[in-house]
């Protein structure tokens, strides 16, 4: 259910969308040790929780966080364009990985990649994610109709996949878990309650579990149910965005 590539290409994301694998990896993306180097870089200046996660760090804001609230997406779009300079500048003098990555979707899918547009707006992409020793990020989907119920933009993907480039991992733990069993929105909803997320348990064995190291780049589908394990003595950090998918002649679009 994993994919192993050395790169990147049409073919390999094209599985992803069809579903015949869960996830593609490229070991060693970045060298391990400029990873860390990268991720200490970011670290530094220091981080702040999701306003609904708040166990979890992140650097900037994640469009999930708005919970089509107005006055939170109007925050979300003021703040698009100062947070990518802000991830640019910690990483400096060396390139962004997410720009990197963004170039190479572009460069690899036959009809381009671009950032999303949501409601006439250019969106975010970028976000560094912390997870603390000893923090389980719970079992939780990503859908890009949820986050935006009343955009178009957002209903008509056929195929949405979670970009993880990774930093700083813990000495022990850390693991990325993905279930295939699928759960409906509503079921999920109901089964999280006030939380983001819900207890990794509740879905028994995941399907996949693999633990990234520094360096190693993950896509994967996050319309499945996926969830990180707690890690010991160091936190974890990854750059994240979210890939669109609206069939093989149309442009792919990356968000965070």
């Amino acid at each position: 259910m994993m994919l192993d590539v050395e790169r990147l290409d049409e073919t390999c994301i094209k599985k992803l969308a069809n579903e015949e694998v869960l996830a593609i990896r490229v070991k060693g993306f970045l060298p391990e040790a400029l990873a860390i180097q990268i991720g200490d870089k970011i670290l530094a200046p220091g981080f702040e929780g999701y306003i609904n996660a708040p166990s979890i760090g992140r650097i900037g804001m994640a469009f999930y966080e708005a919970e089509n609230q107005p006055l939170l997406i109007e925050d979300y779009f003021e703040r698009a364009t100062s947070n990518i300079a802000e991830l640019r500048n910690r990483c400096a003098p060396y390139s962004s990985p997410v720009d990197t990555l963004r170039c190479m979707l572009d460069e690899s899918w036959p009809a381009g990649a671009h950032l999303e547009n949501l409601y006439g707006r250019k969106m975010y992409v970028g976000l560094s994610r912390v997870v603390k020793p000893g923090v389980c990020f719970l079992a939780h989907h990503d859908i890009f109709a949820k986050d935006a119920p009343d955009s178009f933009q957002a209903r008509s993907l056929e195929a949405q996949f979670a970009c993880n480039v990774y930093l700083n991992m813990p000495t022990e733990g850390g693991a990325l878990q993905m279930w295939d069993d699928d759960i409906s929105a509503d079921r999920f909803d109901e089964m999280r309650g006030d939380s983001y997320g819900i207890d990794p348990a509740l879905l028994g064995p995941p399907t996949l579990e693999v633990r990234p190291n520094p360096g190693d780049f993950i896509m994967f589908n996050s319309r499945c149910m996926h969830s990180v394990t707690p890690g010991v003595a160091d936190p974890r950090l990854s750059l994240s965005f979210f890939v669109g998918y609206r069939g093989n002649a149309s442009p792919l679009t990356f968000w965070s």
